[in-house]
């Protein structure tokens, strides 16, 4: 792969890893020491060691990561070095009258792949029984330090510092003057921070992840920041409010209080990058949706792959840190908060039971909101025909 070139001129790449690395992997999946499971049918303690060995099996003898390799590689790679960081990035122009920028941030354990069901959709409407007047040139980016976004050469990097990084690949490399901004997990934070601090530059903001600000993490136990969605449960939802965090609450706070003790294990184990990544996928999608219509196995080996060739789970991890460490100043004192034109994609099982949304005008001046029927943490993967029309809706009075 490119390395990327210093001085914001950026280098096109082709994925690829060489054999050896490959061979390392092999020895390591064939060597997998399974954990005893007892009573787990139902995956109450974590994702059962039934379910793992039949993926380890599979990402063993069946997967082919030089064809996945062949179908990432459909899309334009690029990096360039921005402060010293390594920055990979996505390209795709949009095929219509004229194309509007559109910067897309991912989330963990999100990679830029997690945005290939909305890529074609969203450049080239036409293509897919759309208005070609609705075409995007879209920039999708690995945040700092995830997957292609390697090495890290420095801690203490955050969503925060993502944001300004943004701005210079936007405008500084790919010379957009002014663009929308997407997110979804962290991506909602990289993109709240823009539509905050830079709504000069900005056409528009649209998030998946509904209510993230960037004050989220600045709180005095921020290893509990669903707290506040039990606190504030109206009695009838108490219960399910709290069963919906008990499926969330396990990742953040290792991740917070001590990522790089659990990076040790999971970047000596594929097996166990593969768990614990698996889990998230599990564990946030919509339960009312069939997990293996929305991340097949071979998606999500190719998403685990990502992380464990290039070493980089632990950055992905060190981010929650990094958030909780550095509590957020605002750029201004303004409000709405977010200043530019916003657009919601509102999923039911991302937002705990009972939530109600009638205060989001006080955060946003909310031009759309795309209320679903289903969905959850992964609208791209799971919902991406509504995510696309909200995205449209969004941006249409930017034309």
């Amino acid at each position: 792969m490119g390395a990327g070139t210093a001085g914001g001129r950026p280098e096109s790449f082709a994925i690829g890893f060489p054999d050896s690395a490959l061979e390392d992997l092999a020895r390591r999946l064939e060597l997998t020491r399974f954990a005893p499971d007892l009573d787990n049918e139902s995956g109450r303690y974590g994702l059962s060691t039934a379910h793992l060995r039949r993926l380890v099996s599979y990402w063993r003898d069946g997967y082919d990561w030089r064809a996945q390799e062949k179908l990432l590689n459909t899309l334009p790679h690029a990096r360039v070095e921005l402060d010293g960081i390594p920055v990979h990035f996505v390209h795709v122009r949009g095929r219509g009258p004229a194309p509007r920028p559109l910067l897309m941030s991912h989330g963990f354990p999100w990679t830029f792949w997690d945005f290939q069901r909305v890529l074609g959709p969203l450049t080239d409407p036409a293509a897919h029984g759309g208005d070609p007047a609705d075409a995007f040139d879209v920039v999708v980016p690995s945040l700092p330090g995830f997957v292609l976004s390697t090495p890290m050469p420095r801690a203490g990097v955050s969503f925060l510092d993502t944001a300004d990084l943004w701005v210079r690949l936007m405008r500084d490399v790919l010379g957009y003057d002014r663009f929308g901004a997407q997110g979804g997990d962290w991506g909602a934070l990289v993109t709240a921070q823009l539509g905050h601090k830079y709504a000069e530059h900005l056409t528009g903001v649209h998030f998946t992840s509904v209510g993230s600000l960037p004050g989220a993490w600045s709180r005095p136990r921020p290893w509990n920041l669903l707290q506040r969605a039990v606190d504030a449960a109206a009695p009838e939802h108490r219960d399910a409010v709290v069963a919906w965090e008990r499926r969330r609450i396990g990742h953040i706070a290792p991740q917070v209080a001590h990522p790089q003790t659990l990076a040790h294990a999971l970047h000596d184990s594929p097996a166990g990058l593969l768990a614990w990544l698996t889990e998230r996928r599990m564990s946030w999608a919509d339960p009312a949706l069939e997990p293996a219509d929305v991340f097949d196995d071979d998606f999500l080996i190719t998403s685990t792959m990502l992380y464990w060739l290039t070493g980089s789970y632990v950055n992905a991890a060190r981010f929650y840190h990094e958030a909780a460490a550095r509590p957020w100043q605002p750029s201004h004192d303004r409000t709405p908060l977010i200043e530019v034109p916003t657009g919601l994609s509102i999923f039911p099982d991302d937002n705990p039971p009972g939530a109600t949304y009638d205060h989001l005008d006080e955060l946003y001046p909310l031009v759309h909101v795309g209320r679903h029927e289903s969905g959850g943490h992964f609208g791209p993967m799971e919902r991406p025909d509504e995510v696309v029309a909200d995205i449209r809706a969004t941006f249409r009075s930017s034309r």
